[in-house]
Parts: C-alpha cells; sequence; structure tokens
C-alpha cells in the first residue's frame, strides 16, 4: 500500500450509488472536511464475504455518526451493479451510506489498493479525520473479515486522544 498512518488523504470527485438517489451522486472524498470519514474498500459487490461487512456498517452508522463520522464505502464496480446488488439482496436493504462507483479505479489506485492483477480494490478500511489526514489503515487478511466495531472502537480512541490533547 503506498498511503500510511500520518499521510494527506488524496481528494477526489467520485459518483456514488445511494439508495433512493434515482441516479449517480457526485461527491468529495478526502481532504478536509467537518467531520471523519471511515473509508471502506471491498473488491466486489455479488461476493460472499461482503455483505456481512457491509451489513455490519449499516448496523453502526449511528454510532458512527455519533462519533462524528461518515461511512463511505467502495468498490471498482459501476453504479449500475451496486444499484443492482444493494436493491437486490436480501440484508442489504439497510446500506443508506455512499457506496463508490470506482470504476476508473482512480480512487482504489490513488488511495493504494488497487490489485492490478483483477482490477479490484483490496479489503482496506481508512480512518480520515476532519483535517484530511489518515489516522487508521487496516487491511483485511485473506479468509478474514473486518468488524466494524474493532473500527468503531480505534475511532473512539483516536478522537478521545485528540480530545485529550486539547484538554
Amino acid at each position: 500500500m503506498s498511503l500510511n498512518v500520518g499521510d494527506s488523504a488524496p481528494v477526489l470527485e467520485v459518483e456514488a450509488y445511494v439508495r433512493d438517489e434515482a441516479g449517480p451522486v457526485q461527491m468529495e472524498v478526502g481532504g478536509e472536511g467537518d467531520g471523519w470519514t471511515v473509508l471502506f474498500f471491498y473488491p466486489r459487490d455479488f461476493t460472499f464475504m461482503c455483505p456481512a461487512e457491509l451489513r455490519g456498517l449499516a448496523e453502526h452508522q449511528a454510532a458512527f455518526a455519533l462519533e462524528g463520522a461518515q461511512v463511505v464505502a467502495a468498490s471498482t464496480d459501476s453504479w449500475h451493479v451496486h444499484r443492482a446488488w444493494l436493491e437486490t439482496s436480501p440484508g442489504l436493504s439497510e446500506i443508506r451510506y455512499p457506496v463508490v462507483a470506482d470504476t476508473d479505479q482512480e480512487l482504489a489506485g490513488a488511495y493504494g489498493v488497487l490489485d492490478h492483477e483483477d482490477g479490484a480494490a483490496r479489503p482496506v478500511t481508512f480512518l480520515i479525520d476532519p483535517e484530511g489526514t489518515v489516522r487508521d489503515v487496516a487491511l483485511a487478511g485473506p479468509g478474514t473479515r473486518r468488524r466494524p466495531e474493532e473500527t468503531l472502537e480505534t475511532l473512539r480512541e483516536l478522537r478521545m486522544g485528540e480530545l485529550q490533547a486539547v484538554a
């Protein structure tokens, strides 16, 4: 991976699937913002492991919001594939956060998570602070999955450290 903790998060304009929107939503990922960003890359839609992680993030979305964080998922699948998968697969109806359609692989490439052999994103989660700095990077190994509870706990620890530094 080319992005490390302490690096500035690349800023890119992307299009995303957002439930109940008629078409792709344009948004900016990375850089300075109003809060934290949980940027969750996953390899492909219609795979066996990704639904559990995506559901887990949806189940914890309110807790992330209470910590001042927006959840954003991304894969190199298209908006149309995201829409087909997220609107027809049982258990994925609760996903309300944006799912980036990185078909040109620009976002995955900028964050250093692109698998050049198959064009998919590697399963990596970035925590980006409001100043646009990468504060945590978590890579899931083969046969493992990331747990949103751990990401949430890491976010809380990072935020607590910031609060203590200000006090």
